[in-house]
């Protein structure tokens, strides 16, 4: 089930703003209940090829197809995912950010998969991951559901690059998510790294309840790892849910 009361697409968030969402940020109206609210938070920077680009997507149709994942979806007491996308890259330039599924059979689940499959890729240059996680918080305001767990799922291949201009700054988001109750876990794509880069995203990029990182080797593992990641993310924890 597509969602259309959606935020604007390609909506920049502003290091200016960011006090404005502190002070303004509320939970979603209480429009339809779900076990979960799911942003994919998606690497489209430069160091991305074309390549690595579609192994992101096919990675992530495959999951939504898989039979573990969609008994994941069904395992809460509302048997129901509310889920988005918002593909980044370099802070400078806008996002882009797709509508809001409701996940509630394994037919919906195909098609968000079909959707995963064709997903455009946008944003290009540096590594703008404050901005992408700020907008993807963001995108849980107001999207007409309400739960116990709001969740974005960040998954990149390298550390944020200095911005050329004010911009919303990893720390920023890091403090923007503690403060809204969202949990951000990180998926970190080794590719051309070392493993030092699974120690930044612990130390600058997971948090709230229950954050974790998991790591690809390189991109042609990042199916393997992104359903590992989903599956524990979307799989119902009541110590979790208890907000």
């Amino acid at each position: 089930m597509l969602r259309s009361h959606l935020l604007p697409q390609g909506e920049k968030v502003r290091a200016f703003a960011v006090a404005a969402l502190f002070a303004l940020a509320s939970p979603a109206h209480a429009d339809e209940p779900v076990d979960l609210e799911l942003v994919l938070a998606i690497d489209a920077s430069s160091s991305v090829d074309p390549t690595e680009w579609t192994l992101q997507q096919q990675g992530y149709a495959e999951a939504f197809r898989d039979p573990d994942i969609q008994a994941a979806i069904a395992s809460g007491p509302n048997k129901r995912v509310a889920l988005a996308v918002v593909v980044w890259a370099d802070a400078t330039v806008p996002r882009w950010d797709g509508p809001w599924f409701l996940l509630t059979s394994p037919d919906d689940s195909d098609r968000f998969s079909d959707f995963m499959a064709n997903l455009p890729r946008i944003p290009e240059g540096g590594t703008g991951i404050g901005m992408g996680v700020a907008a993807a918080i963001h995108k849980l305001e107001r999207n007409g559901f309400t739960s116990p767990r709001e969740v974005v799922d960040v998954s990149g291949d390298g550390r944020e690059t200095p911005p050329r201009e004010n911009v919303v700054l990893m720390p920023m988001a890091h403090a923007l998510a503690e403060a809204r109750g969202v949990t951000v876990n990180g998926l970190a794509i080794i590719n051309e790294e070392d493993l030092s880069l699974e120690t930044w995203y612990r130390d600058n990029v997971i948090a709230g309840p229950g954050s974790f990182v998991m790591t690809a080797t390189n991109y042609s593992n990042f199916a393997t790892a992104i359903k590992k990641k989903l599956l524990k993310e979307i799989t119902w924890q009541e110590k979790l849910s208890q907000r």
